[in-house]
């Protein structure tokens, strides 16, 4: 009975060990994701929010959210690295549970992003005929739309006419930002040549980006989900072959 006991006992051991490396590989990688999550909320807030400002459905708050989110993933991955080390089985318990919730939050996000694109779409294509009657009247969608137009390459919503054609505040002439060469921007309302301007809207650009890489991200996002799940079941089997091994101690 004793020997039998003790053969349990050592093939136990090896088998929380080799867990407990495969968790702390996972906790790693769970805490790299969180400093990219971080990473992005801050460029999303210190960059990229020029640009989100231009859609008539942009969330001031979503920045915050990244890096909330980014910051908790960090901190729990370091907690959870700390468990691993403690072999604490209720935290490890805990710590699943924890990857779960991460799990179905990254789901759902996931999902509305794919549901909620057309609207994201259709909110852009306004928020840039917004821009076009407010474009050197309001400061910040002037620099936003400046920015939008010299970085992407293109030009107006559709095309450069959009600033010729509409009552704008430009009086019928092409902002600078849309030139090919900033040093020879043509002057005059009507071009005499279409090669001088961006020969691409502005909306066609990020929507076919939007398109082309909605797909790959979906699919990143999918599998990082889903790796959450490998996450809290290994966590559960460690946790369990914790609670195993003392009580075949203490038997």
């Amino acid at each position: 009975m004793d020997q039998g006991r003790a053969k349990s006992a050592m093939a136990t051991g090896p088998a929380v060990t080799c867990m407990k490396t495969l968790l702390m590989v996972f906790n790693f990688l769970f805490w790299i994701t969180g400093i990219a999550i971080l990473a992005l909320g801050i460029w999303t807030k210190v960059d990229l929010y020029k640009y989100m400002e231009l859609s008539a459905i942009y969330y001031r708050e979503s920045p915050y959210v990244l890096i909330g989110v980014g910051a908790v993933i960090v901190l729990v991955g370091s907690l959870g690295c700390c468990c691993t080390v403690k072999g604490n089985s209720i935290l490890l318990y805990m710590y699943a549970v924890f990857l779960v919730v991460v799990f179905i939050v990254e789901l759902s996000a996931g999902a509305a992003g794919f549901v909620y694109q057309s609207k994201l779409e259709a909110g852009f294509k306004e928020g840039l005929q917004v821009a076009l009657q407010k474009y050197k009247v309001d400061a910040e969608i002037t620099g936003a739309m400046d920015d939008l137009q010299s970085q992407l390459k293109c030009c107006g919503i559709h095309s450069y006419t959009d600033w010729v054609n509409k009552t704008t505040t430009t009086d019928g002439k092409v902002p600078t930002s849309c030139c090919l060469d900033q040093n020879k921007c043509p002057t005059e309302f009507l071009p005499e040549n279409v090669k001088d301007w961006f020969p691409k809207g502005c909306y066609s650009t990020v929507v076919d980006f939007m398109q082309s890489n909605m797909g790959m991200i979906g699919g990143v996002a999918l599998g990082i989900s889903f790796f959450q799940v490998f996450g809290a079941l290994l966590a559960c089997c460690l946790a369990k072959n914790i609670n195993k091994a003392k009580y075949e101690q203490v038997a």
